[in-house]
């Protein structure tokens, strides 16, 4: 892991964090006319007690790694969230002091794809940390794509939301469900900058992806939460899920993805994937346009 990478995305972070306050949101005067928006430096130094030439070199990815209580203050000072708070301290090389991202092996035991069948109707799935697919049930592939016709390197949830127009269609609120996911990934990438998997998988999606591209340049950090995603599918039509996340005890850079019904018309339209109806019947009809 390169330091000098991470301390470079720090103070990317910095500057962009710094842009998007006014003096008036910490209590400053607005003084002069500004050329540009945002916080001028000394200011972000004079709020966190330090000089405006060290604060200065940590925007510009020099000096030496700052302490926990000055990244505290450029929290306080940054009006940062704590999902942002714990970014800076990945960035600024404090991984001890989060929750640890250990490596494991990408092979998922056959007790783990034993649990998603018997999910099923459920979609659920299994992803690692830079979001490749590693395991699914049919509910899963009937829901989103067919991954056994996929190439290795596109069976990525996020490859997949900015490249797959069928997929993209399912999410009604596709716009808000990408942002999470980007600033997600940001915030895991801060623990593992540099290598070459990230790298890697980053490099694609800005160069094939503008809309990708735009929203990792908004430097948004996110952890990952419990969300209601609403989805139309063809075979179900309109259908309320709620992404729950589950680690796996000995995959720890692995976690189980279920999409449980959020309401009970879900839940019966649920098995519609599997061509059954909620009472486990063969049932292949599509719903009716009226239903949709």
């Amino acid at each position: 892991m390169s330091d000098l990478e991470r301390r470079k995305e720090m103070g990317r972070f910095l500057i962009d964090r710094r842009a998007r306050l006014t003096p008036q949101a910490v209590g400053l005067p607005p003084g002069e006319r500004r050329r540009t928006p945002g916080l001028r430096r000394e200011e972000v130094a004079q709020l966190t007690h330090i000089s405006t030439t060290w604060y200065t070199w940590l925007e510009q990815g020099r000096g030496t790694r700052p302490s926990l209580q000055v990244l505290d203050a450029l929290t306080r000072a940054l009006r940062l969230s704590p999902d942002e708070h714990d970014h800076l301290l990945a960035l600024a090389g404090y991984t001890d002091v989060l929750a640890p991202d250990a490596p494991g092996g990408a092979r998922v035991p056959t007790a783990v794809q034993t649990m998603l069948d018997a999910l099923n109707p459920v979609p659920a799935y299994v992803i690692n940390l830079r979001y490749d697919v590693l395991a699914w049930n049919d509910a899963q592939r009937a829901f989103a794509v067919d991954y056994p016709r996929l190439p290795a390197d596109e069976r990525n949830t996020l490859w997949l939301l900015f490249h797959h127009p069928a997929l993209r269609r399912r999410f009604l609120d596709w716009g808000a469900d990408a942002d999470a996911m980007v600033a997600q990934l940001r915030a895991i990438t801060a623990r593992h900058v540099g290598q070459p998997q990230f790298v890697e998988l980053l490099a694609r999606l800005n160069s094939s992806s503008e809309e990708f591209r735009t929203r990792w340049n908004r430097h948004e950090v996110r952890a990952v939460a419990p969300r209601v995603k609403r989805c139309r599918h063809p075979d179900t039509g309109r259908i309320d899920l709620e992404a729950v996340t589950m680690e796996l005890v000995g995959m720890p850079d692995a976690r189980v993805v279920a999409f449980t019904p959020a309401d009970p018309v879900s839940a019966a339209r649920l098995p519609l994937l599997l061509g059954r109806d909620d009472s486990g019947a063969v049932n292949r009809r599509l719903v009716k346009p009226g239903e949709r």
